[in-house]
């Protein structure tokens, strides 16, 4: 083994003098995308396995959303944290660590046996998915040289949309015909593979002035607790009330403690997140669009998939096969928004991608609760098309527009966008459907022939109805039972289209911003080439 500097902008891993796998920037790419796929297809399948998890487990309410919220709170604040610890120690090692981590905390979910010990597991995959996320990008920018990062960044979207889109089939199909458990056993063999092949393949990158640095403990304390702060407060948002004293606060104070987290991070030698970063418009709009993708793509996917099993009464597998339109067209547009990125800029790609994503939206307004497929795929494959150019500009405009010595941390701020974006999505488009099922169920069963008297009676169910579940029993007559059904569907269908209403116009918004805040095509990525690292490969 031989330790070589390279320069982003000149002396790239797949040099010809260069030998070895490890000298093969490729492999890496492969190496990575196991890991990432093992986490996004962990990343939709637990959706399927919760109502398991609670019938087998007596688990509550309560204690089902700490299930979700454990790991994505854990996940949250260690993300920045995963990056520059693999900018410091090497981004090989931190991975490989966070595939590990990963892959065990899996298996102890399925032994654990109980609902506090899978919410215990999940908080620990959330620290290791920390650790590998941000480190699959930065290894990434450490080997690729700045004309084919773009299309690196492609593939790597186009793995995660692949995950994704496999993870309700999957996860349907082991629920169904296995258990509840066997959705995280199937993490162990591919965990294994990517440790493995990861070995095998993978170089060694890092910046190696960070190793002399004092790290920035207070910077890690306080990005930690204001993160968790304000995503606490967004995933219980719905439940609490967004205006609630418990939600304010957390949101307020997380608000408050992360600015407190920026302004100290100008006055230390040595910070957690340098806030130079931010100098670069890409970078920080790439941030907002990023936050904007995913608020928009996981908001649209929970009422779609409530709106497929719960409306037209599809199971989880059915669902999942008739969403494969989105992520069929993010995988094909993943890689074509790299190329359009390489060849435009983000200028083009990222309002393109906001401005399919809102005609996706705004088409779903004509859907009812009777609506054929013939009327969903249409929107599904321009959302699909959208989040896929987006995720590859955004993702290369942060990533690509930062050092290589800082790769990981800008890996890091992206996946927490996401993060933080997703929860948004996921939390206010539930609570705008939930407020506007509140506001309009009475009307909407008295119109379906429900009498005032019992339509009134019904208010009680709103909760179930916000959900897509029409509120009826075998002992109900069969034609009042009928005009609950049409009622209780009209009613959501009624929030639902709000929901997508406002997604439509934030992303219009997102799309201005990057159209009138971007200056042009040198806004594009690999803005940053002057620094050098030091990288292990093969001799």
């Amino acid at each position: 083994m031989s330790v070589t500097a390279v320069s982003t902008a000149s002396t790239p891993v797949s040099d010809p003098h260069r030998r070895g796998p490890r000298a093969n920037p490729w492999l890496t790419l492969l190496a990575v995308g196991l890991g990432l796929f093992m986490v996004g297809l962990d990343g939709s399948v637990v959706s399927i396995a919760n109502a398991e998890i609670a019938r087998d487990l007596n688990a509550t309410t309560a204690e089902l959303q700490w299930v979700t919220n454990s790991y994505l709170l854990a996940l949250a604040a260690a993300l920045i944290l995963g990056g520059k610890l693999g900018d410091r120690f090497g981004r090989r090692t931190v991975y490989l660590v966070g595939v590990v981590g990963f892959t065990v905390a899996s298996v102890a979910i399925g032994l654990a046996g109980s609902v506090e010990g899978v919410i215990a597991f999940r908080a620990a995959q959330g620290l290791f998915g920390a650790l590998l996320m941000p480190n699959t990008l930065a290894l990434l920018r450490a080997v690729f040289p700045p004309k084919k990062f773009g299309m690196a960044v492609g593939i790597w979207a186009m793995i995660s949309s692949v995950a994704t889109a496999l993870g309700p089939i999957v996860g349907g199909l082991l629920v169904q015909h296995v258990n509840w458990e066997s959705v995280f056993y199937i993490n162990a063999p591919i965990g294994v593979i990517a440790l493995v092949f990861g070995l095998v393949v993978l170089p060694q990158s890092r910046n190696e002035a960070a190793a002399s640095e004092k790290f920035d403990v207070p910077g890690v304390v306080l990005l930690a607790l204001g993160l968790i702060a304000v995503v606490f407060g967004v995933v219980k948002g719905e439940t609490w009330g967004w205006t609630s004293a418990g939600t304010l606060g957390a949101i307020v104070g997380g608000v408050v403690v992360l600015v407190l987290f920026g302004w100290y991070e100008t006055r230390v030698a040595h910070p957690l997140l340098p806030m130079r970063l931010f100098r670069n418009p890409a970078l920080t709009i790439g941030v907002f669009v990023t936050a904007l993708n995913f608020f928009v793509l996981l908001g649209a996917i929970f009422f779609v998939m409530l709106y497929l099993q719960n409306v037209h009464g599809f199971t989880p597998v059915e669902s999942g096969v008739r969403t494969l339109p989105l992520s069929l067209a993010s995988m094909v547009a993943s890689p074509l928004g790299a190329k359009l990125t390489e060849k435009f800029g983000p200028r083009l790609t990222m309002p393109l991608g906001m401005v399919l994503q809102a005609g996706a939206a705004f088409t779903m307004l004509a859907w009812s609760a009777d609506s054929s497929y013939a009327a969903m795929w249409p929107p599904f494959v321009a959302l699909g098309l959208g989040v896929g150019i987006v995720m590859a500009a955004s993702s290369d405009a942060i990533v690509g527009n930062a050092p290589v010595k800082d790769g990981g941390i800008a890996g890091g701020l992206q996946a927490t966008s996401l993060q933080v974006g997703g929860a948004l999505g996921t939390s206010v488009l539930v609570s705008l459907i939930s407020s506007r099922v509140g506001s309009t169920l009475t009307d909407s069963l008295t119109d379906a022939g429900v009498p005032h008297s019992a339509a009134a009676r019904f208010e009680e169910a709103k909760d179930a109805v916000a959900m897509g579940v029409a509120p009826v029993s075998d002992a109900m007559p069969a034609q009042l039972r009928a005009a609950v059904v049409e009622g209780s569907h009209t009613a959501f269908m009624n929030g639902v289209h709000t929901a997508v209403l406002v997604t439509g116009i934030l992303a219009l918004v997102g799309g201005a911003l990057a159209a009138f805040g971007l200056r042009g095509r040198e806004d594009g990525p690999h803005g940053h080439t002057e620094n050098t690292e030091n990288t292990e490969h093969d001799a």
